[in-house]
């Protein structure tokens, strides 16, 4: 006895092999056999519709969302075209905060603003007796300045007086507590 009716026959043009357990590509909706049923194995022409990797741009390397259903090459290609914030003459600068003490020429990659005069000093002029501030009175005390400028300058009278009065005043406010 024969049964024409029972199985299938391999989609694949090189196979052709009647299958009685045929698998069904779910994209294509077409019958394989076991060595056929997988998307590459058949070279289906709908995998892109499966496959949910998201692309990346080469130039800027940021993922480009794509919609199901869509190529992403063509969807790649289009943001290149368009939304793509790369430029390749154009680099973005890192150390953008240049300081504001006069003669000096050296930039920072964070601004480091002083209290009293608002200025964007770099590190070694970051303190208010470093870049010689005059604004909002006299400064707070010569504790923060750079090691150079302290070892170049005599402690005078008044610098002792302020450091000490400084210092005193700190005490006083731990002892309060």
């Amino acid at each position: 006895m024969e049964f024409p009716d029972l199985g299938k026959h391999c989609s694949e043009q090189t196979c052709k092999q009647l299958d009685f357990l045929p698998f069904k590509c779910d994209v294509c909706k077409q019958d394989f056999c076991k060595e056929h049923f997988t998307c590459a194995a058949h070279n289906c022409p709908f995998a892109f519709k499966k496959d949910v990797q998201v692309p990346v741009c080469p130039l800027c390397n940021k993922p480009v969302p794509i919609r199901k259903g869509e190529i992403p090459d063509a969807v790649v290609g289009e943001h290149m075209d368009r939304d793509c914030k790369y430029r390749p003459g154009k680099r973005e600068k890192i150390f953008t905060y240049r300081c504001s003490k006069a003669g000096c020429k050296k930039k920072e990659m964070l601004q480091v603003a002083c209290d009293q005069c608002r200025g964007s000093f770099c590190i070694q002029h970051r303190h208010p007796l470093d870049h010689g501030c005059t604004r909002g009175g006299r400064p707070v005390g010569t504790a923060g300045c750079s090691a150079a400028r302290a070892s170049d300058s005599r402690p005078s009278g008044a610098s002792t007086t302020l450091a000490s009065s400084w210092l005193a005043q700190r005490f006083r406010s731990k002892v309060k507590r």
